[in-house]
């Protein structure tokens, strides 16, 4: 069995926690009768290959992993807010359990992982709402495309979560929802134009400083229309109408960081 999972971008600006976007990066995972656990490409001399690994954790939920073989190719950049955790995780998910329903491997997958924006992307592709432990999958694709700005700092979702307040002011949560409101709208209708009046939010970007994000914003890029953090971080998602123009100039002004123009995918987990 060889399966593919999809890098994923969460919040989108306004969607905090609950909108996401899957990306064309893919983490594989192939699955065969043996013994012993190997991981290649990205994090191969940190991720464990063992069975403390978090991929062969997933599978272990609903299934034996005795007699198996777990080989791991990861593409997707570590801590970096691109979903490296929930793509792991749903590709042992889907690996021992190919039959369940989207909905049923989100559940087990929360046990690991809180992140269900991220889980609900991975699994099904495209444009995504999680709410209520619910997937409703929005679009196949959004009317711009992503470029990624991933800086080589790496941050820790848990300890990018502690930042943010527990209370935030009335006025900024009813800027947030009537924000998140027309990015829903945008995302339905496929109008670039409302996607980027959509970008605003109060909740969590505010607290969670990006010296990319305000450079980019202060300062478009050529091709771009605007920029989100993805997820808790570090890596900024550059939104294009032009994403080679966009790409090209992003590598200009940060040399030091990796720059990758993506394409949303309308795929979720493959086998």
């Amino acid at each position: 069995m060889i399966l593919r999972a999809p890098a994923s971008s969460a919040n989108l600006g306004p969607g905090f926690d609950c909108v996401a976007v899957a990306l064309d990066l893919w983490n594989e995972l192939e699955v065969t009768d043996g013994a012993g656990v190997e991981v290649e490409g990205v994090g191969a001399d940190e991720i464990p290959a063992d069975l403390t690994n978090l991929g062969v954790k997933a599978y272990a939920k609903l299934a034996d992993p005795a007699g198996k073989r777990f080989r791991f190719v990861n593409r997707i950049p570590l801590e970096r807010g691109l979903g490296s955790s929930a793509a792991a995780i749903v590709l042992g998910l889907v690996a021992a359990r190919p039959d369940a329903s989207a909905d049923e491997l989100l559940a087990t997958a929360l046990e690991l992982e809180s992140h269900g924006d991220n889980l609900a992307a991975t699994l099904v592709g495209g444009v995504t709402l999680m709410c209520d432990r619910h997937i409703t999958r929005i679009a196949d694709t959004l009317p711009l495309a992503p470029v990624a700005v991933v800086p080589q700092l790496r941050v820790r979702t848990a300890l990018s979560r502690h930042a943010l307040p527990e209370l935030v002011p009335h006025a900024d949560a009813t800027v947030t929802a009537g924000h998140a409101t027309l990015l829903g709208a945008a995302i339905a209708s496929g109008d670039g134009d409302l996607f980027v009046r959509a970008l605003v939010d109060r909740l969590h970007q505010p607290y969670r400083p990006s010296k990319i994000l305000d450079a980019v914003h202060a300062d478009l890029p050529p091709g771009a229309r605007g920029a989100t953090l993805s997820g808790s971080g570090p890596t900024v998602i550059v939104w294009a109408d032009d994403p080679a123009a966009c790409g090209a100039a992003l590598r200009d002004r940060f040399p030091l960081h990796k720059v990758l123009e993506l394409r949303v995918t309308p795929h979720g987990t493959l086998g």
